[in-house]
């Protein structure tokens, strides 16, 4: 005769193993490594992060889309100048910090940078799409070791910041795609000039074909019918 015991104890391993696979869907550590066909999703359940081919192509891109939208819309590309040719694709978390992909060879295909040496990073896909390498537990997004939004792709998202950084001096601007079958850097880019008053260029094969006007404090003056964006940033 099976006992109450007997009868809970397949439950309790059931609930068990929900609670574990509920958890930490959106970050890896050291230990862990995402291969073609597994991905991480957003705590909110937004963002995924995992291995695509855009339309035609059968080139392997690392990147983020949008998780509930039926169409794929991917909004960020590691290795959008070097694609992987097949499916043996490997990210990994090296314990200095930096993501690494690698393909078959066990070659470098695309990696990040960090800016300090780490003690026990973890990457982490946040719920505004950020894909943030930082230190395990520290959720202070301005001491991050490593994040996508400073490396922006064809897609400006919120929170997002556009502009210079003066303490690196690195340029954050959005470059379109070559071909909805190749995200390589195409002809035109979104630039926020920060000289002066800046303001916002659109540039397409080096001629400028927009500006924004001089960003007043509120809006960009040649935008007037544009409304004030609480979540968007311009460094300073």
């Amino acid at each position: 005769m099976r006992t109450t015991m007997d009868r809970i104890a397949p439950i309790f391993l059931f609930l068990l193993l929900i609670i574990d696979t509920s958890t930490a869907i959106d970050t890896i550590n050291t230990t862990q490594s995402i291969r073609d066909g597994d991905t991480i999703l957003s705590a909110n359940g937004a963002y995924e992060l995992g291995f695509f081919s855009p339309g035609n192509s059968a080139n392997r891109y690392l990147g983020v889309w949008y998780a509930k939208i039926s169409v794929m819309t991917v909004v960020w590309v590691a290795n959008r100048e070097t694609p992987l040719n097949d499916s043996s694709g490997v990210l990994r978390l090296t314990n200095q910090g930096i993501l690494v992909l690698s393909n078959r060879n066990g070659s470098i295909v695309w990696s990040s940078d960090s800016s300090r040496p780490a003690t026990n990073p973890a990457a982490q896909l946040l719920d505004s799409g950020n894909l943030v390498v930082k230190e395990e537990g520290d959720d202070n997004l301005e001491s991050s070791l490593w994040q996508s939004f400073e490396h922006p792709a064809d897609t400006l998202l919120p929170e997002m910041k556009l502009g210079r950084n003066r303490i690196t001096g690195m340029d954050s601007y959005i470059t379109s795609w070559k071909s909805p079958d190749d995200p390589s850097r195409g002809n035109v880019s979104v630039i926020l000039v920060p000289y002066g008053y800046p303001e916002i260029i659109v540039v397409e094969n080096s001629i400028v074909k927009h500006r924004s006007g001089p960003w007043n404090g509120l809006r960009f003056s040649g935008m007037p019918q544009s409304k004030p964006n609480p979540k968007s940033q311009i460094l300073n």
